[in-house]
């Protein structure tokens, strides 16, 4: 009687272990960009109150300069993801994220987006003119100090 024998050989298990480890690399700086994009739109979401803000403080201004407003229109928030928030006199939001909750970023102070208030067209909302006027949209991008990367920004950013 013979005994056949059953399992895998050596060679097999090494072949497998080399496929998973190849699968493994690829995958691994993908998984990772992901995570660290889903961050930064946790600080575009942190934005939106602020956003709203602005809008308001434009939209129903009894002046045509709102420039000393904007600034004082929403509150620094900070979180996990977001270290601060400012607004400038023309409108533009820019939200820092805070470098311990986005780890994984290739630098740990270009970490900084921002939301620009578009009027009717694409011209910029300018905060000494464009008091009472409503906002038609928001342009959103990395900010001039510090940026981020492009290819963290979401998918609704990149666009802009």
């Amino acid at each position: 009687m013979t005994v056949k024998q059953q399992g895998f050989t050596l060679i097999e298990l090494m072949v497998v272990i080399a496929i998973i480890g190849v699968l493994g690399a690829l995958a691994l700086p993908a998984y990772q960009d992901y995570a660290v994009r889903a961050k930064v739109s946790e600080m575009m979401l942190a934005a939106t109150q602020c956003k709203t803000a602005v809008t308001e403080a434009v939209s129903t201004a009894s002046q045509a300069d709102v420039s000393a407003v904007l600034p004082q229109a929403c509150e620094t928030q900070s979180s996990k993801y977001v270290a601060s928030m400012a607004v400038n006199a023309n409108g533009v939001i820019t939200v820092s994220g805070n470098p311990s909750g986005l780890r994984g970023s290739t630098s740990s102070s270009a970490n900084a987006l921002s939301l620009s208030p578009i009027q009717t067209g694409s011209s910029l909302l300018n905060g000494v003119t464009d008091g009472g006027k409503s906002i038609a949209s928001w342009n959103c991008g990395p900010a001039s100090t510090n940026p981020i990367e492009a290819k963290y920004l979401p998918s609704s950013c990149k666009g802009a």
